[in-house]
């Protein structure tokens, strides 16, 4: 990957506030991008994104994915090289609660995005990012590929499925391959979750649950320990995904429609493992099963095959699972004098090696 590739490109990003997009916002402005973040404020206090803010210069605009004038004039105003759409309602738990309103955000948010490309006079490349939950899954020990027919038992999972198949509609309506070289719009599609790493502050995520029962010395409740997970730094399929667009920007003809981002086929573990690593990473603490057979469906077992971006945009992981634990808790432990000089010097740290 030659990073040197966004020194100076347009970068539009929606959804920059939240934990990955805080995380590519920082790196986009260490390579030299010109960026212009488009999302709602920040949920939580102390967030990532209000460490990193004061410390780099960029276009903030607070709007809603779902306000589709304010969205495209942003957009138009902008002229970006390339779009990462990163907005989401991001929660499997929440989106029970709001199961209408993830649909909005997360289908309709998509088309809302496309649709204000269309009016752009210039070549333009959008990378969507959706996540490996996309698939139908039959929790069999089986490795999801592209290829493979979308679902989603949960509204989440459904929401983000059908995003893809927006994308896929758009990429065939108005932005068909075969006339790229009048539209010269290239739309590409990223999938990857189950995503760790520090900053990330979200309700019902594993981590950082873990890290505030650490942090107070409380016991961790773990509600599905033995769920098998694609778990990753943050660092990786943020990699994917900028390695994606430069690749897609400069070659769309090489590239397919949708690509898998996860750890290697033998790194899939369990949330115990994950629990207890991270407990063994903190010094000390302890965990306990909370699992309820009442509880609201969240998958047993979800793994990916990621041969694809290995062959064909010569992405591969570069942090093994327990690298990824330590790496997320030595953020938690290490960066609270200075949150935004701690992650710039993990993404240093991962650039290098």
């Amino acid at each position: 990957m030659d990073f040197n590739f966004y020194k100076g490109k347009k970068i539009f990003l929606t959804g920059h506030t939240g934990f990955k997009g805080s995380w590519l916002l920082a790196w986009l402005h260490q390579l030299g991008a010109e960026v212009k973040g488009y999302s709602l404020p920040p949920e939580n206090e102390n967030s990532l994104f209000d460490a990193i803010k004061p410390n780099i210069g960029f276009k903030n605009v607070f709007g809603d994915i779902r306000d589709k004038e304010l969205l495209q004039k942003q957009i138009e105003n902008f002229q970006p090289d390339i779009i990462f759409h990163l907005a989401a309602q991001a929660l499997v738990r929440r989106s029970y609660e709001i199961p209408a309103e993830t649909f909005e955000v997360n289908t309709v948010g998509t088309a809302n995005v496309l649709e204000a490309v269309i009016s752009l006079q210039k070549k333009c490349t959008v990378v969507v990012i959706t996540t490996d939950k996309v698939y139908e899954n039959k929790e069999i020990n089986y490795h999801y590929r592209e290829e493979d027919v979308l679902g989603g038992y949960d509204p989440y999972s459904a929401s983000k499925a059908a995003a893809e198949i927006v994308v896929s509609s758009f990429r065939n309506s108005f932005f068909n391959r075969s006339k790229y070289q009048q539209h010269q719009k290239a739309i590409v599609s990223a999938r990857a979750g189950n995503v760790i790493g520090g900053g990330d502050f979200s309700k019902d995520r594993i981590v950082p649950d873990l890290v505030n029962a650490l942090q107070e010395s409380k016991t961790i409740e773990v509600r599905n320990p033995n769920a098998v997970r694609p778990w990753q730094h943050v660092l990786e399929p943020l990699n994917g995904y900028l390695t994606l667009g430069k690749v897609a920007y400069e070659n769309y003809e090489s590239v397919a429609n949708a690509y898998n981002f996860g750890p290697l086929p033998t790194d899939h573990l369990p949330v115990k493992n994950l629990v207890e690593t991270a407990i063994k990473c903190w010094g000390n603490g302890d965990w306990k099963d909370t699992s309820n057979p009442n509880q609201l469906h969240e998958a047993g077992l979800l793994m990916l095959d990621i041969s694809k971006a290995t062959n064909e945009l010569n992405w591969i992981p570069k942090l093994e699972s327990q690298e990824a634990i330590e790496w997320t808790i030595d953020w938690y432990k290490n960066s609270t004098k200075n949150e935004f000089d701690f992650t710039l010097e993990q993404i240093k740290k991962y650039q290098s090696k």
